[in-house]
């Protein structure tokens, strides 16, 4: 990979880990309903992506399940951890999106895992076990639970999307309006103060609205499946675990949370179990579905 193109994947990397920190100032500093940003973020993506809505893809359901799956339901349950959780906990408890993507193409394709893999995903759960015993509080864990939930809705997606045929864009399109008109009801239900704090909030809400939606969803991904086209995914899958140790730094950088023995220990673990992962063949699993940023 040329210099400039392992330089724009690094920024595409940065993008994400830092949208897991703005995620954590949206729902804990500004105080923002986690489901109902999730929500109104979400009808960005879809405004903005609106023309790649049409025509329908086909089949619908399927593609709304699997939309939800990566999306909507996906980051309601992750704003919901970073309520009490720590960005950087909550980058390493979201690399259990690997392992899990791994048991669910077992079951749902077919997939033969041997030793060499079986050995990562042992690696990538003991890793992100380390990191939320470590915790010590009962709602960071709380909170981390919720991301752990989180990674799985998003594994389960991804292995779901094998068996669709559509296009990136089309996909954070649907992405966006099936997690719209799930979750502003379900704030509505959940939820109170919606628009208070949103006003609150003020600026911070529309940056980290637009950093979350646009930068992250659309520009990011969109490079990095352009990056996707231009190389071979084994190359470029494993150098996105650049994203967690970002993550981890920009936690400590811009948030002031504590890098403590049990987090290092947990991520250093975690992360060597993701790239066994990564690395070992698969029949049925491509290897960019594995492992990326939250779309």
């Amino acid at each position: 990979m040329p210099v400039r193109d392992f330089l724009i994947l690094f920024g595409v990397c940065l993008v994400w880990a830092l949208n897991v920190v703005v995620s954590k100032f949206a729902v804990g500093p500004f105080d923002l309903p986690p489901v109902f940003f999730a929500a109104v973020r979400s009808a960005l993506v879809a405004a903005v992506l609106f023309p790649w809505l049409r025509p329908l893809p086909s089949p619908l359901g399927r593609t709304v399940l699997v939309a939800l799956l990566l999306g909507g339901a996906s980051f309601a349950l992750l704003f919901v951890g970073l309520r009490t959780a720590t960005a950087s906990s909550a980058a390493i408890v979201s690399l259990a999106s690997a392992p899990a993507a791994v048991l669910f193409a077992i079951v749902l394709l077919g997939e033969t895992v041997r030793w060499r893999r079986t050995l990562g995903i042992v690696l990538a759960l003991v890793g992100i076990g380390v990191v939320l015993v470590g915790q010590g509080a009962l709602s960071a864990s709380l909170g981390l639970a919720f991301v752990a939930v989180s990674a799985l809705t998003g594994a389960l997606g991804s292995v779901m999307l094998k068996k669709l045929d559509i296009a990136p864009l089309r996909l954070q399109a649907w992405s966006g309006l099936s997690g719209a008109l799930l979750l502003l009801p379900i704030s509505l239900l959940t939820e109170s103060g919606q628009i208070t704090r949103t006003l609150d909030a003020g600026w911070n809400f529309v940056g980290v609205l637009l950093f979350s939606a646009l930068v992250v969803s659309v520009g990011a991904h969109t490079v990095y499946f352009w990056l996707l086209g231009r190389h071979d995914v084994n190359v470029v899958a494993p150098l996105t675990l650049m994203n967690p140790l970002l993550a981890v730094a920009l936690g400590a950088l811009l948030a002031g949370e504590p890098l403590t023995t049990e987090l290092l220990a947990g991520a250093a673990i975690a992360i060597a179990g993701v790239l066994v992962i990564v690395l070992r063949p698969s029949r049925r699993l491509p290897k960019d579905l594995l492992f990326r940023g939250r779309a």
